[in-house]
């Protein structure tokens, strides 16, 4: 197993969503929290996945000023001058940009995974296996590599990637180029896709060196790049965070699909299937968990149900819980707020959360 000293985790927490309502709030969003009712949040299993791959030492988490107590918490291992804390929201490619070059002032060898802080993977051992196989393959090359994961069903929420499945890469027989990144489709759009081989999810996990990268953000974002060339010499010292504060906020508001991905030349996909999940709803959530013999998916002390059927209870914080006569509810508890929903109705939460 690919266990190099130059391989490096980039996770990328910022997010403020508060999907997983009452569980997650703009306080504590989705990341930081216990949706599986593990003992490990979602951030925590992110990193936890990587062991064997990735020293703790070698791990950076991108995050908002607001939560860096949350990660200093949940993160103890990780050194203090390796959370990076953004002074304001300017999407994926500023994110990456910052910690790209921040990582090259401390190891110009490095190779990189970047990751969401918020994804489930169920087979953690072929996910090793895939990221030590990219990681490998971006080590002796100036190769942007993307993980696609296999479609189970006509996804309209997530992108797609269009490969070119004529010829494999000569130095990884998994890796292919990308012919296409396709936006998220329509609902008969993405049976279609489902039907060809070459079609794959946009997961969101990219793998470079940071070599690759940073050419790439001077090809392809010059005006981030020269931010951040301007900032090298104060990354990594005590004039960081100030500098950081000041400047940051004057990059553009850009995804890494678009600053990037959609434009360089050498990007391929390798295709993988490790029971990959951005658990983006209480639906989605109760696809993944265990069943009983009427469809609920449970996740509490002591719940008991009676004459119900297709339910997601998430009730960790109350000792028991006893619900009857419900079919396709979300019934979901945190700190005294109660969510008692109609499954086809999850998309209507955030009115509920704001009142």
């Amino acid at each position: 197993m690919n266990n190099s000293e130059h391989n490096h985790l980039v996770v990328m927490a910022g997010g403020v969503g508060s999907r997983f309502w009452p569980m997650s709030t703009p306080e504590c969003p989705k990341q930081f929290i216990d949706v599986l009712g593990t003992g490990r949040t979602f951030l925590q299993m992110t990193v936890d996945r990587f062991a064997g791959i990735v020293d703790r030492r070698n791990v950076w988490i991108v995050t908002s000023q607001q939560y860096a107590d949350l990660v200093k918490e949940q993160l103890p291992d990780v050194p203090s001058e390796q959370i990076l804390l953004e002074p304001c929201r300017r999407n994926t490619a500023p994110c990456i940009a910052y910690v790209a070059w921040r990582i090259k002032k401390q190891d110009a060898q490095a190779n990189l995974v970047v990751a969401p802080s918020d994804h489930l993977v169920m087979n953690g051992e072929e996910f090793r296996r895939v990221i030590a196989s990219a990681l490998a393959f971006t080590a002796e090359s100036d190769a942007i590599v993307t993980l696609g994961m296999r479609p189970t069903r006509p996804e309209t929420g997530y992108g797609y990637i269009q490969a070119d499945m004529s010829a494999p890469s000569l130095r990884n027989s998994e890796i292919f180029r990308v012919d296409r990144f396709r936006e998220k489709p329509d609902l008969a759009t993405a049976k279609k896709y489902v039907q060809h081989e070459e079609y794959y999810w946009n997961s969101g996990i990219f793998v470079w060196s940071v070599k690759t990268i940073v050419n790439a953000m001077r090809i392809y974002q010059s005006d981030i790049a020269d931010i951040f060339e301007a900032l090298f010499p104060v990354l990594g010292t005590e004039r960081e965070r100030d500098a950081i504060d000041e400047n940051f906020p004057r990059c553009p508001n850009i995804s890494i699909d678009y600053a990037v991905m959609e434009k360089a030349e050498e990007i391929f996909v390798m295709p993988a299937d490790f029971g990959w999940s951005d658990v983006g709803t209480w639906g989605s959530l109760l696809t993944l968990m265990p069943h009983d013999g009427d469809g609920n998916a449970v996740v509490g002390q002591e719940v008991k149900l009676y004459e119900s059927s297709g339910c997601m209870v998430h009730t960790s914080g109350l000792r028991r819980v006893v619900v009857q006569g419900l079919d396709g509810y979300i019934v979901a508890e945190k700190n005294g707020t109660l969510l008692i929903c109609r499954m086809e109705e999850e998309q209507r939460i955030k009115e509920f959360s704001a009142d």
